[in-house]
Formats: structure tokens, sequence, C-alpha cells
């Protein structure tokens, strides 16, 4: 039987909605991550940097700048031991700076995806995927990356149809 692993990275603390900042408790990416737990049988796994980013915004987004800069690989807290008994991988993040957060290319280049579908989404304020696909595609050319599914994060609470209408079209429900 095939098998999923929800793999995501995502920020609360202040964020930003719409044009305006706003503190949270759980980040977007989470939420839809949530959302995704409850109509699929999957594992989850939390991608956490070890020194996370400041709380506040706008330093988050300038550490996040620097990091990309510098082509960073932050230590992440945990990670699983592996990821063999996965068919699937639903890589959620939001965008940073264009791309995914640097770590999450740590947990890319940490394991073989060879012969595995990765289904990216990325929640954002307005820049869509970005570059992150095609950044998947070279940290894991041996596997298949599908078409990601953007989500705008001010609206994540309210994304589950169009999540059902990607895992439906993506063989998962």
């Amino acid at each position: 039987m095939a098998k999923t692993l929800i793999a995501y990275f995502s920020r609360a603390d202040e964020n930003y909605f719409a044009g305006a900042m706003r503190y949270v408790k759980v980040g977007n990416t989470e939420i839809v991550c949530d959302i995704i737990g409850k109509l699929i049988p999957a594992d989850t796994f939390k991608i956490e940097m070890a020194q996370p980013y400041s709380p506040v915004y706008m330093t988050c987004i300038d550490e996040a700048k620097k990091d990309l800069r510098a082509k960073a690989r932050p230590e992440l807290v945990s990670m699983p031991d592996s990821i063999d008994e996965y068919d699937t991988i639903v890589l959620a993040y939001p965008n940073y700076w264009g791309t995914m957060p640097m770590a999450v290319f740590t947990f890319l280049e940490a394991f073989d995806f060879s012969g595995k579908t990765i289904l990216p989404l990325c929640t954002n304020e307005g820049s869509g995927m970005g570059s992150s696909e095609r950044d998947i595609k070279r940290a894991c050319p041996d596997a298949n990356v599908k078409s990601g599914l953007p989500i705008t994060g001010s609206n994540a609470a309210n994304s589950e149809s169009g999540v059902k209408r990607w895992l439906t079209a993506n063989g998962l429900m």
C-alpha cells in the first residue's frame, strides 16, 4: 500500500497578511497541512530549525534573505530516520524570497528521493510558487515532482476545497 508523508516548514509568530502584520500561534502552512492530514492517511514531519528565525517578521525576513544568499543549510531539530517507506511526499512551505526556506533544502538534501513523488505546496501572499518547483527538481533530480499548489496564506484556513481538488488530481483522494 502506498504511504504518504506530509513534510512541512511553517512559521508562527508575527506574520504578513494582505498588507498588515499579525501575530499567529499557528503558521499558515501548518494550518493547510492539518487540513491535508484530516483528508488523507499520512504521517507528518515538521521541519524545524535548531536556531529558529526571529519572531519579529521584518527581522525574520532579513535572516531568511541572508541564509538564501549564503545558500545556508540550517541545522534541524530532528530528522526522520528514513523516508524509504514513503511513496509520496507532500512538501509544504512558505515562499521565502521566491523559493523555499533554506531549512527545507536541508531536509531534501538529507535523503534520496529517487522514484518518489513530491507534491509541493507553497503558502504565500501573492508570490505563488516562485522558483520552488524548479529548485525541488534540482535538489531531487530522480523524483517525480508534480505541479505545486500555491495557497494564499491569509486564506489558509479556507483552503480545503482547493486542497481536495489538488489531492484528487494527484491520486491521493
